[in-house]
């Protein structure tokens, strides 16, 4: 298995390399998924696994990176509390393991009555192209590009403040912050205001539970020598939230918790307060307070690729995401499906789409793999039903807290180190749904095997 980075585009945009997918074959179902997330990979390993070697069915997966890690870490490897190098999946070797193929790619285009899909060129720091743009034909598109943190067109968010939308950004964060405590660790003088300041906008999930790693990553730099630094007088960690709770996702007794557990921490949070602008030293307000930070994290709301807003014609809605029937099928395409953070997808029982939860991802991807095996059979695809089993929020060593059971059985609130083991407990699903019970089973065995000789915290 390999991917041809020599093929070329004829004058026509056709590929004039051998490369999977580029053409029609007769008799054969071609089955293009976009977007290797928690959806998208948990699906072309369950399509790989069920018709990847019968000749009539090829699956192509195609991501723009060449690895995958499950989203709901990023906070982990950002805090220095996971290595992202042990935690990632490689697409290839996972798609030569499971019978389907794996390209590297971006979404550019769509052409619907062609049936074909584009990928954007890629490029090298030099400029120079390595992937050319390439064209894949498909039967069946499913499209699972995830979604990305929305500024909301806030002046100075893309250049001062820090994403944690993928593996690179988490893994950059973390460098910015081993550099700022080291920085302070040689430096003479008294500190500045804002030298170890770190202000997240946004108390969703991912601000709270980040908020909550930094506390405890601020205290083992200080047990691993850096003994310059008294965290609870020099390290600020702030959560600044525009709306009158934080996280607005969950019940309030829940929200309520998490609150009163990251004051405990001696994290500042602050709630009904909008941030207007962004500068290299800070975050200034609406009302004209400004918050001096050196370390500025954005993740205040989230929005589909800008590339879904127009593709060729499909329906979406304000924040990009394609509007898609209950059968995941687009509303005005029914070989397109759409799953994931990226689909608005509606529900029975509530006038607002299905969440962008990692649960409604999986349970999508478990739906899809049914509708495609219907697909080729000719018969109606099933519609998709969200069961929401609850919500966790990981707040470190201070365990989690949340609800389980949802609308299934009402409201059981957990908290501490049982909701914990239950948040932790999803991460496990999610492998044994990409990789086996074996293979998983294996792998936290090698963890806790591991576990004795590796410091707490990545130190670089």
């Amino acid at each position: 298995m390999s991917i041809d980075l020599n093929a070329q585009t004829d004058v026509n945009g056709q590929l004039s390399g051998s490369h999977y997918g580029n053409k029609r074959e007769a008799g054969c179902h071609q089955i293009v998924i976009v977007g290797g997330g928690a959806a998208g990979l948990e699906l072309a390993t369950k399509l790989g696994k069920k018709h990847g070697k019968s000749g009539n069915v090829k699956i192509t997966l195609i991501d723009a990176n060449l690895t995958h890690m499950w989203k709901p870490l990023l906070h982990e490897v950002a805090a220095g509390k996971l290595n992202s190098g042990e935690e990632e999946v490689s697409y290839l070797a996972h798609a030569h393991r499971n019978n389907f193929r794996f390209c590297l790619g971006r979404l550019e285009s769509l052409d619907r009555a062609q049936q074909i899909v584009t990928m954007e060129p890629f490029l090298d720091e030099g400029g120079n192209q390595y992937v050319p743009r390439r064209r894949f034909y498909y039967d069946t598109l499913i499209l699972a590009i995830g979604s990305k943190t929305n500024s909301f067109g806030t002046p100075g968010v893309e250049e001062h403040c820090v994403f944690l939308d993928s593996r690179n950004q988490a893994d950059k964060f973390h460098q910015q912050l081993l550099r700022s405590f080291l920085r302070v660790q040689t430096f003479q003088g008294e500190l500045a205001e804002k030298q170890l300041n770190v202000a997240i906008v946004g108390a969703g999930a991912t601000g709270v539970e980040l908020a909550a790693e930094l506390h405890h990553t601020a205290r083992e730099l200080v047990e691993f020598g850096l003994d310059q630094i008294v965290p609870h007088r020099d390290v600020k960690i702030r959560v600044i939230e525009a709306g009158p709770r934080i996280l607005p996702a969950v019940a309030e007794r829940i929200a309520t918790g998490a609150h009163q557990q990251l004051e405990k921490l001696g994290v500042v949070v602050h709630t009904n307060m909008r941030i207007s602008k962004v500068t290299a030293d800070g975050l200034h307000t609406a009302d004209g307070e400004f918050i001096p930070a050196a370390i500025k994290v954005w993740a205040a709301g989230i929005k589909a690729a800008d590339v879904l807003a127009d593709l060729d014609g499909l329906e979406s809605n304000r924040i990009n995401q394609l509007l898609v029937k209950p059968t995941l099928q687009t509303t005005l395409d029914e070989r397109i499906f759409a799953l994931g953070d990226c689909a608005a997808c509606p529900r029975k029982d509530s006038d607002r789409p299905v969440p962008p939860r990692a649960q409604a991802a999986h349970q999508q991807a478990s739906l899809l793999a049914k509708s495609i095996n219907c697909r080729l059979k000719g018969k109606p695809v099933p519609e998709y039903v969200y069961h929401d089993f609850g919500s966790l929020v990981s707040l470190s060593k201070g365990g989690a807290v949340g609800n389980l059971m949802g609308n299934l059985t009402g409201d059981v609130m957990v908290s501490g180190r049982i909701a914990r083991v239950i948040y932790v407990s999803l991460y496990r699903m999610h492998l044994m749904a990409v990789h086996g019970v074996l293979r998983t089973g294996l792998k936290i065995v090698g963890q806790w095997l591991s576990g004795g000789v590796k410091p707490p915290m990545k130190m670089h």
